[in-house]
């Protein structure tokens, strides 16, 4: 387990992630960490975002319905 501290900055309060917390996360200064909530009134912190995976199922929906035009146009 890692421990955050909370720490003010301006008028909001952040959290100071330690050098192992970002390389477990793989993110760096500057990208994006998505807070989610989990099983049992939990939240979960990750540099993975809901919101690509369905836009990915999406587009594999999309791609399962015009398998056979693609397959055309491939040729």
């Amino acid at each position: 387990m890692i421990s955050l501290k909370l720490t003010q900055v301006g008028n909001s309060v952040g959290v100071l992630l330690p050098k192992e917390a970002l390389v477990k996360l793989g993110v760096e200064k500057g990208d994006m960490l998505y807070l989610t909530d989990g099983a049992d009134g939990e939240m979960r912190l990750s540099a993975y975002d809901p919101g690509v995976a369905e836009e990915i199922s999406l587009g594999e929906e999309f791609m399962d319905d015009y398998r056979d035009a693609f397959r055309a146009l491939a040729k």
